[in-house]
Formats: C-alpha cells, structure tokens, sequence
C-alpha cells in the first residue's frame, strides 16, 4: 500500500533527498564522518552552510541588501525577536487572518508590558472563524510605524494573501512559514521574512529569517541569542546551528532548481492544490470553508463532509488507505490536506479518487 503524507508539519521531503541522506549518513564525501557528527566550524559544513544561502538567494531573487540567518527557536521565537529588534518605542501593526498570526500579535501584546512599543491589531477575521483575509484601509496606519506583520499563508485555516497590501510605506514583515519556496514573492517587498523549515525547507530545527539590512538593530539588545546583528555578525554561528537541518534544507533548494526553480515550483502547486479545489467545488458532498478563491492556500486545502460523524469515518477509512495524518486542526474540525512542495501529484489524484468512492458509499 502506498503511503501518503498530509501532515501540516513536519511534512514530507521529496524522495531524492531523503535517498541521498541515506546514502552520505554514515560518510559525508569520504570525509569518514556524518553531518550528524561534523563539527560546525568545519570547513564541511561552512561549505554546506554558504552553498545553502546561495541556493535560497538565487530561488528567491534575494538582494544583496537583504541578511540570510538559519537560526533556531522555530517561526515562534521569531513573535519576540521581531519587537524587540524592530519596534522599539515604536507602534507594530499586527495583521489576525489565522492562528498563527493571533499568536504573534499575543505574544507582542505580552513583550509591550516590558518593552517600550505599542502593538496595533490592523484587522482580523476571527469573528468569522478565519475563513478569509480580512481587509483595512492604510489610512490608519502610522508611516512612521515599525513595521506590519502577516502571515502570507494560514496552514490551520486554509488561506494564504498572494497580492500584498498596501501598508502606507510600512515594512512588512512576513511569517512565510508555510509557503515559503510554494509561491514566488518579491524580497524587496519586505522588510523581513521569516520561516519555520519543516513544511517546505526541511526537517523541524531551524528557521530561515531574511531581513533587510537597513532595520538590523543598531544597539544591542536584552539577549546576544535574540539579536538579529548579533547572528548576522557571526554568520548563523553565534552558537551551535542545526546542522543537519540545514543540510537537508540545502539539498531540498538544490531539488527545486533542479526542477526549473520557484516559478516552476509554483506551477506544479497550482497545478496540485486546483485538482482539489476543482473536485471539491463541482462536489455537493464536500466543502471548503474559503469561500473566496483567491483567498484560498495551495499548501494547506481544509474541507468537510455533510456531517461530523462523517468526517471521522472519512478519516478513520483514509488512514488506513493509507492517507496519513490527513485529519483538520483540533481548532477547526473537519479534514486537512498539507500539499506542500514535496507531496506528489500522484497523492492528490489517489485523494480525490478516495474522495469520490467515500461520496459514492455515503451520499444520500
């Protein structure tokens, strides 16, 4: 039976990398030694980590004025680091459209009792269970603002923002964690960028930040390990990075320009997710709570049966066809599928033939 993943994260890597992972573990390039075991200032892995940075700036188009970190911490830690490199006695405007963004809008609101900014919530859809992006006028925000932070795509709630908004002059800073490398996006739109690894990079461990290098802090802050100058300054290496991580992060960038690179990327996830959207919309059986197309993820695709007890039975037959782990989020039910950038076409297909016998079995 084949196996497919449709885990929100950690997802599944393409195939090619994992086979050459196995291949190098016990011998990385007749060093004697695995990545596991090299030393991070090695001249192995300091080769590993610039040739990773490579790749990412040349699938990304990222300028020379922008700074690439692999740290750790997760996108998480990224909710106290951001305000507290950037905002200073500043105002932060905070853009709800999904759980996550809520997050980090929470955990500003908790740093603003300690440190001198005023976080700002710009607009939320919460009251309407976040089934789509909410919208604001840029009038009220302040252009000597810090900066707006977004989530650019909702895994949980199954939606993404393709066009981005107007901020009045604004930075953006972009939790990208579940769509980063899935869809192109111009860097120098933003002022930051920011991304947990375990959905379309690699393995959970590290986190990849892009930030523009005018809004690096000039004056050290409460922690050297939650200074943004601090990593730059030692290139990643402040302290021990998650080196294997970032090897398997380099040879996914190496697996999507081998395909055609980011624009091509983004065709074959057009490609996937719309076989979904399609087969749900012509459906009267299953739903998608994203009403608006173009509010709607190519890397995480909600949907539901007519009923509960459905969507469990749904989900207990799925597993064991061999869909894993295709059950929605705690907070919204239903059923999830993560298609990210190395979950095959040929999943979706066998998805949505599993979804018309289940239709077929249990329609009224």
């Amino acid at each position: 039976m084949t196996i497919y993943n449709f885990s929100a994260g950690p997802a599944v890597l393409p195939k090619p990398v994992l086979e050459r992972a196995q291949a190098e573990m016990l011998d990385y390039q007749s060093s004697g030694m695995s990545v596991l075991e090299l030393s991070h200032r090695s001249q192995e892995f300091e080769t590993i980590i610039k040739e990773a940075e490579n790749l990412l700036r040349e699938l990304m188009a990222i300028p020379d004025h922008y700074k690439v970190l692999f740290l750790q911490g997760g996108a998480s830690t990224q909710f106290s680091m951001i305000p507290m490199n950037l905002a200073k006695g500043k105002k932060a405007y905070y853009h709800v459209a999904g759980s996550w963004g809520k997050k980090a809008y929470t955990e500003a609101l908790k740093l603003a009792q300690i440190i001198p900014f005023e976080p700002l919530l710009l607009a939320s859809s919460e009251k309407d269970h976040f089934n789509k992006i909410p919208l604001y006028d840029k009038a009220v925000i302040d252009p000597e603002a810090a900066y707006v932070h977004i989530t650019t795509n909702n895994t949980i709630e199954g939606t993404a923002i393709y066009d981005l908004p107007d901020t009045n002059g604004v930075p953006i800073v972009a939790d990208m964690s579940s769509n980063i490398l899935a869809v192109r996006y111009q860097v120098e739109e933003f002022g930051m960028i920011y991304a947990g690894a375990q959905k379309n990079i690699g393995p959970a461990g590290v986190t990849v930040v892009i930030i523009r290098e005018d809004l690096l802090d000039q004056e050290p802050i409460l922690s050297s390990m939650l200074d943004y100058k601090v990593h730059v300054q030692a290139h990643s290496l402040y302290n021990t990075p998650p080196v294997y991580s970032i090897y398997i992060a380099k040879m996914v960038f190496e697996w999507i320009k081998e395909l055609g690179g980011l624009d091509q990327m983004e065709l074959i996830n057009r490609e996937k997710s719309g076989l979904l959207y399609t087969f749900i919309e012509q459906s009267t059986f299953y739903n998608n709570p994203v009403k608006n197309p173009k509010d709607r993820s190519l890397s995480n695709v909600p949907f539901t049966t007519p009923s509960e007890a459905l969507d469990s039975q749904f989900i207990k037959e799925a597993e064991k066809a061999g869909f894993k782990n295709i059950k929605g989020h705690r907070s919204v039910g239903g059923m999830r599928a993560s298609i990210y950038n190395a979950f095959p076409r040929e999943g979706v297909i066998a998805l949505v033939n599993f979804m018309t016998q289940f239709e077929a079995q249990n329609s009224k």
